[in-house]
Order: C-alpha cells, then structure tokens, then sequence
C-alpha cells in the first residue's frame, strides 16, 4: 500500500511537479528519427511531461523542439510552412528557428525589431543512435549525451520502435522490473516467439515459478536480481538493470538480440515506450529485423499511420478467448509487448496504489519508488543531481547466467554487467 501523496509525486510529471522536475535533469528520448527523415520535411506533433511541442528540421539539417503553438494568436505551428532556415506559421506568417526565436513577423515595418523581442519556449533536440532525443531542463546543467550500449552500437546492430501506451508512465516502468510475471503471462512467447524461443534459461522460467529477488542499488538506479532454481547446486538469474528514471534492460536469451525499454511521461495518463533490441558483438540478421518489424518479440503492430497499437483497449486488444482456453496463450493476448500494455491499461490511467497488496516478488519496484521519492527530494532540497544523469551509469548491461548456490551474483557478474564495445553479452 502506498499513501496517496506519494503516489501523486510519483506520478505526476508536469511542470512545476517533483517527478517533472526529476524527469527535467534528464536527456531523454522524444523522437524516433525517422519521424524528421530530412531537411525541411514536414513538422511533428510531440508531447512530453505534459508540454504540447512542435518538432522540425529546418534547411540546414538543424533539429528543433519548441512551443507548439504561434506567440502571435496561438495557432499550431503543425500547419506551418518548414521553409529556408525556419518554420512560418500558416496563420499570419511569422517565422520561428530552431532555437524559437522568431526571425520574421511580415505585417511589422522593415526596419522594426518586433521579431527580436519574441521567442517560444525551445529544448534541444540531438540524434544519438536512431532517436532523437531532448533536454527540458536548465540550460545550465545540460548532461552531456546519452551512452547507452543501444544507440552507441553500428546502426545494423539496433532496432527501435516506440508505442503509444494508455496508462501513467510508473505502472508502465514498474512492469520492466517486475521478472516474477514472465512465467505466467509470456509463458507462450517464451517457447513459440522467434526472437525468445529456444533458450535455455526458458527452461528455468517455466519450471520454477517462484523466484527470489534480491535487489541491490547501483549508481544509476537497482539492479534487480532474481533467481531460479537451475540444475543440482546452481541457480539460474537474471539480472535487469534500472537507470533512473526510465531505463530498463530485459536480461538475454541465447544468442538472441537484448532488449529493454524507454519509459516516457507524455501527460499524466499516457507514456511513450520507446523499445529497443540491439546486439554488442553482431548485426542484427535479416530474419530478426523482420520479426521485430512485424510486432514480435517486445515489439507490436500499429494501427496504419499512427504510433498506437493494433490491438488497443478499443478493440479489447483483439483477446481470443479459444485460443486462452485451449492453453496457446496464458491470457488470451498475442504478443509479448501488448500482453504486458493490455493488463497495465487496464489498471485505469493511474493506479490506486492505496489499494495494492505487494508481495516479496514486489521488492525490485518498492526499491525504485523510494529511489525515485528520494531524488525528487533531494533534487528539491539542494539541487543535489539525481542518480542516472552521469553517462558512466549508461554503460551497463542485463545478464543472464547460472552460477553456483554459493556465489554472489553481483560479485560473480560485475564485469558482465559493464557495457565493453567488442564484447559479447553474457547469455542463456
């Protein structure tokens, strides 16, 4: 149970809010960089933190991310005109460039200075692998880039995709951690998806469900480790790490490409998952590429020309009861990605989590709410900068693995758990 100030703090990412402010100090993802494919293409629409954006790519190449809509009337800038050096409102013509600024106002003498006395709120807007990413914070303690093992690796050695999702970004996140549901809701998936089936370590999930967490912090956030029991005297873990606020690397399967997750608020009651699969040492192969791209995996299907799922809270994500019934799925749900967002979204947009009930299963997300309330605060209390914010807490990996009983699994993988370009992932 959790009081349900905590829960407003945690879940509440708007201006001016604790977790707003926390999520603020971050690089984090806004784009994939396919939506501004080229110079002076088209403007998109975005929503982060609770803040109606407007993103472009001028003449130049130039990335920009600013107030969605006109200084003058408040038209959205969506219906500009992306012309030479900036984007021109379709109302009255004013100009803006990619820091905001407004360079044109036609209707004002040309010899007024007018334009120079007006700008929209702007963030940066970098590519760093295929996203493109943003900072909304104070300019003054911008970080320097992201360094996840993700966008760093050759661009045929990563995928990303990214999925509108109906609930708060925190039940969104908190579904990353928790490892104890695999078994149970992904337990089709685990022998039957391309990109997981064939693995080993399937073999532990399916027979041992109830695993052992042991939850340890990391510099950037936790790193959530659990256990199975593997053959005589070894046990089987799994080792997710969590970089604050919104990183989460699902442990590897075989030779199988990693994935993990990019949990963003777009107001209260939506989040952006942005999803990744990539491989260290090796392109991804053909065949992999196609399964991502046609929704296996942890990726899913769209409704043509959006970013929503195909099956979505609407169609009540296409459930197939006979297929439930006849044991092909455990929940009726095709796929592993929209398994998860299916019983998320039906927890309402926000949880009542005075109402929850948690378990020792549970101890991976409890650990990484009091981490977060505590950045927050801290944050607050002395501008003291949040954990995950420095690149080094990028440059981790998941793991797999089984060990002996006797071994520590944060002493026995700590060098697995570093990202080391050129080095494979440990696997099972």
């Amino acid at each position: 149970m959790l009081r349900q100030d905590i829960n407003e703090l945690l879940t509440q990412t708007g201006p001016g809010t604790a977790m707003g402010d926390l999520f603020r100090q971050y690089w984090i993802p806004a784009l994939l960089a396919d939506e501004l494919p080229e110079p002076g293409c088209p403007p998109v629409r975005v929503k982060l933190l609770s803040e109606r954006m407007i993103a472009f790519r001028d003449s130049d190449g130039r990335y920009g991310l600013m107030d969605e809509f006109c200084a003058h009337r408040g038209a959205s800038l969506w219906f500009g005109n992306n012309e030479a050096g900036g984007l021109r409102c379709a109302y009255h013509g004013w100009k803006y460039d990619v820091t905001g600024q407004c360079i044109e106002v036609p209707s004002e003498p040309d010899n007024s200075s007018f334009c120079t006395k007006v700008k929209l709120t702007a963030y940066p807007l970098i590519r760093v692998g295929d996203v493109l990413w943003t900072y909304m914070g104070d300019p003054a303690t911008q970080p320097d880039p992201p360094e996840f093992e993700w966008v760093t690796v050759p661009s045929e050695q990563t995928y990303t995709s990214k999925r509108w999702q109906e609930s708060n970004w925190l039940q969104a996140l908190e579904g990353g951690i928790d490892s104890s549901h695999v078994s149970w809701l992904h337990s089709d998936g685990l022998k039957n998806d391309p990109l997981f089936k064939g693995s080993k370590g399937n073999e532990y999930n399916l027979n041992d469900m109830r695993p052992f967490f042991e939850v340890v912090e990391s510099d950037g956030g936790l790193l959530v480790g659990v256990r199975r029991n593997a053959e005589e005297g070894h046990y089987y873990w799994r080792i997710t790490p969590w970089v604050m606020p919104a990183f989460t690397m699902v442990p590897p399967r075989g030779d199988h490409p990693v994935h993990g997750h990019f949990w963003v608020p777009i107001d209260d009651e939506n989040c952006w998952v942005f999803t990744f699969d990539y491989l260290p040492t090796r392109a991804i192969t053909p065949a992999e590429l196609q399964a991502m791209k046609d929704g296996r995996g942890v990726h899913n299907e769209y409704v043509p020309g959006t970013f929503r799922p195909l099956q979505n809270k609407d169609n009540d994500y296409l459930m197939d009861r006979d297929a439930q019934r006849r044991g092909e799925t455990f929940s009726g749900i095709r796929g592993i990605a929209m398994q998860d967002a299916s019983l998320q979204e039906s927890m309402g947009p926000i949880v009542d989590r005075t109402k929850e009930r948690l378990v020792s299963a549970d101890s991976g997300i409890i650990k990484a709410r009091r981490r977060l309330v505590q950045a927050a605060q801290e944050l607050r209390d002395d501008r003291t900068v949040p954990p995950g914010v420095d690149t080094t807490h990028h440059r981790i990996r998941s793991v797999s693995i089984v060990l002996p009983k006797e071994e520590s699994f944060l002493e026995s993988c700590r060098d697995a758990l570093t990202a080391t370009p050129g080095v494979r992932q440990t696997s099972v």
